[in-house]
């Protein structure tokens, strides 16, 4: 209790004996609902991992290293039934006792629940495989893992004796999904069959499960090695590659023929229901698939005008569709190898992390790399992607790249491609997260879309202040990738609401960017897998920039990029009403700190 005069001692003792004792309990009633909380988020935690194996892997938790997840149907009717329990659980405990930190934690997990309990109803389990993963790639886990000891080498040969269950129940979703018409469309499910064929090997050493036992440490004897190996070879020859097998029969002969001929989810039961659903989800708003076409429009008209301009800088005569056509097509845009590619990539990123300093105070300790998507994926997947960082520290962040044919991956993008997937990007942004340790996991390790992605958006126009876009070629890549993004909000809502066909949203993407029709193809194939998702990226921006604009506005000479970029990074990812109210806050505090200075 806070006194709001002065008292004498003995006024102070008086009046404390004389408060209720409901009120004195007060006190010891917020530290039992603040305990409350935190078990109950440290116990979830723990459910958690323990329902998504692969994803502890991942995050450094080795303690089911020898299982896959359980994808069978019994077990994701107990989940929902679970999370329907938890909700119950969480709302017995007081909101208005927690303190304000507290309170923002109850909130964010109670929105998460309900979003999960809401959009368990679309039954999107029944869709466990696209041309972008699934089980046809579950070795790639293998590159999250350490093996170190020979538990560790004992827990994957535990999981590739465990394949023929994993892989039975992933083809009961499928049939399922066939059933429920809950499919992905025929032309891009037709990408996933060369990727199950490089599975289904005629030797177990040349399975890609097989790659962690081509090499071990030296602390594990000659003998445990030579055992270790042997079982391995046992465990593919039995168990992995039979079950690839059965599974390229049933993806080829029912699974495959049975696909959708068109695309968009609006052919799915419920679908238009679903894909507002997954519109606001992914951009924390409650913007309708209509209000996000326009915005969409008025974007791309927005940064077509830029894109001119700087075409006229360069000398160019001749359309913009024709100068994209040249920034396409023109050698001197482009690597030879996919060594230079990859070297070069390297190259950016030192040179990119020495200006971090001009634009922000505070920076993860976690150090990333820059690594190769691998190659059995790298025809049907997009230009790069971000793997977070170890829990535990012993994996750094990892800045995937496609080097598969170079000569579609033009030189000016990657800049900006490098400042949106590592730093100031993803990397530093979910690195800062991690280590904000008075966050609650769910918080550190987990996120929303619009934030995320529209922090990476964000991060590529921080390029111009920190001195990066030396060329106008460079500054157009950047504007390429903006105009991807506002793109992005046109073909999605296109092809799952407004039912346009694939090569309708192919033309509109080829008419106003400068991607290649390599990238532009895999990227709506992409849109078309994951429907709502490509939204994300513009609204975060967008809504990013108007909070920047709004602080510079009202702050005036007292504003600091710096104290800006922490009030937005600092709490972790938010929702964005909650960045807003975030952003809100330090602005209301930098202006009283500047009114007492007077």
């Amino acid at each position: 209790m806070r006194l709001t005069i002065q008292l004498s001692l003995v006024l102070t003792s008086l009046l404390l004996s004389l408060l209720p004792l409901t009120a004195r309990a007060q006190g010891a009633t917020d530290e039992a609902e603040a305990r409350a909380l935190h078990d109950l988020f440290k116990t979830e935690w723990e459910y958690q991992m323990e329902q998504n194996p692969t994803f502890a892997s991942s995050l450094g938790d080795r303690r089911w290293n020898d299982r896959w997840d359980d994808a069978s149907m019994t077990a994701i009717e107990r989940r929902q039934q679970h999370r329907t329990q938890l909700l119950a659980q969480l709302e017995k405990i007081s909101r208005p006792k927690l303190s304000p930190a507290d309170q923002l934690n109850y909130d964010l997990f109670h929105r998460d629940l309900q979003e999960s309990i809401e959009g368990y109803k679309f039954r999107t389990y029944l869709l466990p495989v696209n041309q972008r993963g699934g089980i046809q790639t579950a070795d790639e886990l293998a590159e999250l893992l350490r093996f170190q000891t020979v538990k560790d080498y004992e827990d994957w040969i535990a999981r590739l004796n465990a394949m023929p269950g994993y892989m039975t129940q992933t083809i009961a979703l499928m049939n399922e999904g066939m059933k429920a018409h809950m499919m992905w469309p025929k032309v891009v499910m037709s990408r996933v069959t060369a990727q199950i064929d490089k599975q289904v090997v005629d030797k177990p050493e040349e399975s890609p499960f097989y790659k962690p036992f081509k090499e071990f440490p030296d602390s594990i004897p000659a003998s445990e090695q030579a055992r270790l190996t042997a079982a391995a070879r046992e465990a593919i020859s039995k168990n992995v590659i039979p079950a690839y097998r059965q599974f390229r029969k049933f993806y080829v002969d029912e699974y495959l023929p049975a696909s959708f001929d068109q695309v968009g989810v609006w052919q799915m039961p419920q679908g238009a229901e679903m894909y507002a659903f997954d519109a606001r989800s992914y951009t924390t708003t409650n913007m309708t698939p209509e209000e996000i076409h326009q915005k969409g429009l008025s974007e791309v008209a927005r940064i077509r005008a830029e894109m001119q301009a700087i075409m006229t800088k360069v000398g160019f005569q001749g359309t913009l569709r024709e100068f994209f056509q040249k920034l396409r097509t023109d050698p001197q845009f482009y690597y030879k190898t996919p060594e230079e590619l990859l070297n070069a990539y390297r190259a950016l990123s030192k040179r990119i992390d020495p200006n971090l300093v001009k634009v922000f105070r505070t920076l993860p300790r976690m150090p990333y790399g820059v690594t190769p998507i691998a190659d059995k994926i790298a025809p049907d997947t997009t230009t790069a992607y971000y793997n977070q960082p170890a829990a535990d520290g012993s994996r750094p962040g990892l800045y995937y790249v496609n080097l598969y044919k170079p000569e579609t991956r033009p030189k000016y993008e990657m800049m900006a491609l490098s400042l949106h997937e590592s730093v100031p990007g993803h990397h530093l942004q979910i690195a800062l997260a991690q280590e904000l340790g008075e966050l609650p996991n769910f918080r550190r390790y987990g996120g929303y879309t619009a934030f995320v992605e529209g922090w990476g958006l964000y991060a590529e126009s921080l390029g111009d202040e920190m001195g990066l876009y030396d060329d106008p070629y460079s500054k157009f890549g950047q504007l390429t990738y903006e105009m991807w993004r506002a793109v992005r909000l046109v073909v999605d809502t296109g092809m799952h609401y407004m039912k346009w066909d694939r090569q309708k949203a192919i033309d509109y993407f080829l008419d106003n960017a400068a991607k290649t029709e390599q990238d532009i193809v895999n990227e709506i194939d992409r849109y078309i897998t994951d429907p709502g998702q490509a939204l994300a990226y513009k609204i975060g921006e967008l809504k990013i920039k108007e909070l920047r604009a709004r602080a510079t506005r009202e702050l005036g000479p007292s504003f600091d990029v710096r104290e800006f970029h922490d009030a937005v990074l600092l709490s972790g990812a938010v929702p964005l009403d909650v960045l807003e109210r975030n952003v809100d806050a330090w602005i209301a505090k930098k202006k009283q700190g500047t009114n007492a200075s007077k």
